[in-house]
C-alpha cells in the first residue's frame, strides 16, 4: 500500500525524523488559509505547493511549485488542483490532483551551500536484508544516477540482529561529503528514519531529496512510502491513509472478494488458483502469441460466487479479446469454479469473447459435465499444451 508524501511524512515525524512543516488542503481558500499559517511559524511568505499523488517526477509535470506571496500560492493552488498530472510514473493518462501540500520554504539563503542527497531504505532480496541506498546526486532518478555515475552510488546492509550500527551512520555521512554541524545532523537523522522504516513495516522508503539547508540542517523534502499489505493488520492508522482514487477501480473491486488480482496490458484474461499456476499460465500465453491482461489468483476457497465477480472483474478490461481459466483443483474444487462459469454466463448476459478452460484435480470430472450439460460455448481443455494451442487458435 502507498501512501501520500504528507503522509509519509506525518509517520516519520512520530519517529523524530525532521521534516518541514506542511498542511494538506483540497480546496483553493484552505491553501491560502495554510499558507497564512506557515507564514505565521516560520515568518516567510514563501512555501511550496505540491500535488499530492501516487506517482514521482510530480515537479518535471508542473505540480510542484514556489509560491513567493499569497498571489502566487492562488495562481499556482488554482492551476494544480484539479489539473490531469502526466509524469513519468502515471503514464501518459496522468492522475487527478485533488489534494495539494502547502510547505515551508527550505531553500533560504545561509552560511554554507545547499544540497540535494538520495537516500532510501529498503530489502536486499540477494542477502534478506535491509540496507540503505545513497547517493550525493540527490533530486533526480537515482535510475539516471545508476546509468549515467554509478560510482556516486552507495549502499549499506544492515545486520538484523544489531540494526543500524553508529558506525554505518557515520560512513554514510562521510561518503556523502558531509562535515560540521550536518554531518552530526546526518548521524543522527539515519537510525530515526531506519526506525520508521522497520515499525512502519514498509517495504520501501524512499527520500529524494533528502535536503540538506544552508545552515547544515537535514530535512526531508520529498518522502515515498509503501507498506507491506500484509502488515496492515498491526497498523490500523496507515490502513485509515489508503486513497482508492490512486489505486486501479478493478485492483480496488477484487480486493473486496478476496481477488489477487494486477491489472496488465494484455489482450487474453486469466483466471487461475495459485500464483505459482498463475505466472505459468500467463507464461504460456506468452509462448502462444497472446498477452495476458491480467494477473488473478481466485484462491483456495474459491467458490461460486468468487469466480462470477472474477469474471465481471475481467470482462471490464476492453482490451481482452479471450479468457482462460485454468485451475488446478486441490483445496479447491473444480466443480465450483465450473458452476461459477455457468453462474456468470447466466448472470452477465451474453458473453462474447472465447472462453478456454482447463479444469483438472478434485471434481474435474463433475465440473467437465456441468460445464458440457449448461450448453454454453466454451472451449475446454485436459493439457495446458492444449489451453495454449486453443488461445493460439481464438486470437488467429
Amino acid at each position: 500500500m502507498n501512501v501520500h508524501e504528507y503522509q509519509g511524512k506525518s509517520l516519520l515525524k512520530k519517529y523524530g525524523v525532521p521534516v518541514p512543516e506542511g498542511i494538506m488542503v483540497k480546496s483553493l481558500a484552505d491553501a491560502l488559509e495554510a499558507a497564512k499559517k506557515l507564514k505565521e511559524i516560520t515568518g516567510s511568505e514563501v512555501c511550496a505547493v505540491k500535488a499530492q499523488i501516487h506517482a514521482g517526477g510530480r515537479g518535471k509535470g508542473g505540480g510542484v511549485k514556489i509560491a513567493k506571496s499569497l498571489d502566487d500560492v492562488k495562481t499556482h493552488a488554482g492551476n494544480i488542483l484539479g489539473m490531469q498530472l502526466i509524469t513519468p510514473q502515471t503514464g501518459p493518462e496522468g492522475k487527478k490532483v485533488s489534494k495539494l501540500l502547502i510547505e515551508q520554504n527550505i531553500y533560504y539563503p545561509g552560511p554554507s551551500e545547499p544540497s540535494e542527497i538520495y537516500m532510501s531504505v529498503l530489502l536486499n532480496r540477494a542477502t534478506s536484508r535491509n540496507m540503505i541506498m545513497y547517493s550525493p546526486r540527490g533530486g533526480m532518478d537515482i535510475e539516471a544516477v545508476a546509468e549515467e555515475t554509478p560510482e556516486a552510488i552507495f549502499t549499506e546492509e544492515i545486520d538484523p540482529k544489531t540494526g543500524i550500527m553508529p558506525y554505518q551512520c557515520r560512513r554514510i555521512a562521510f561518503n556523502l561529503g558531509l562535515s560540521g554541524d550536518a554531518f552530526k545532523s546526518l548521524v543522527k537523522f539515519i537510525p530515526k528514519l531506519y526506525n520508521a522504516y522497520v515499525k512502519n513495516d514498509c517495504t520501501l522508503l524512499e527520500i529524494n531529496p533528502l535536503f540538506k539547508t544552508a545552515d547544515d540542517k537535514i530535512l526531508v523534502a520529498d518522502c515515498k512510502m509503501s507498506i507491506d499489505g500484509n502488515a496492515l493488520f498491526r497498523h490500523s492508522e496507515i490502513i485509515e491513509m489508503r486513497d482508492l482514487l490512486e489505486e486501479d477501480p478493478m485492483e480496488v473491486e477484487a480486493g473486496k472478494y478476496d481477488l489477487n488480482f494486477v491489472k496488465l496490458d494484455g489482450n487474453v484474461g486469466c483466471m487461475v488458483n495459485g500464483a505459482g499456476l498463475a505466472m505459468a499460465t500467463m507464461d504460456i500465453i506468452k509462448l502462444s502469441g497472446g498477452d495476458p491482461a491480467n494477473f488473478l489468483d481466485v484462491g483456495g476457497s474459491a467458490n461460486a460466487k468468487r469466480v462470477e465477480e472474477a469474471f465481471r472483474i475481467i470482462l471490464k478490461d476492453p482490451n481482452v479479446k479471450a479468457i482462460l481459466v485454468n485451475i488446478f483443483g486441490g483445496i479447491v474444487r473444480c466443480d465450483r469454479v465450473a458452476q461459477g462459469i455457468v453462474d456468470a454466463y447466466k448472470n452477465i448476459g451474453e458473453i462474447n469473447i472465447p472462453i478456454i478452460v482447463r479444469l483438472q484435480g478434485t471434481n474435474a470430472e463433475e465440473a467437465k459435465q456441468i460445464i458440457d450439460e449448461s450448453g454454453l460455448k466454451v472451449k475446454s481443455a485436459i493439457l495446458l499444451k492444449e489451453a495454449a494451442q486453443l488461445v493460439t487458435e481464438v486470437l488467429a
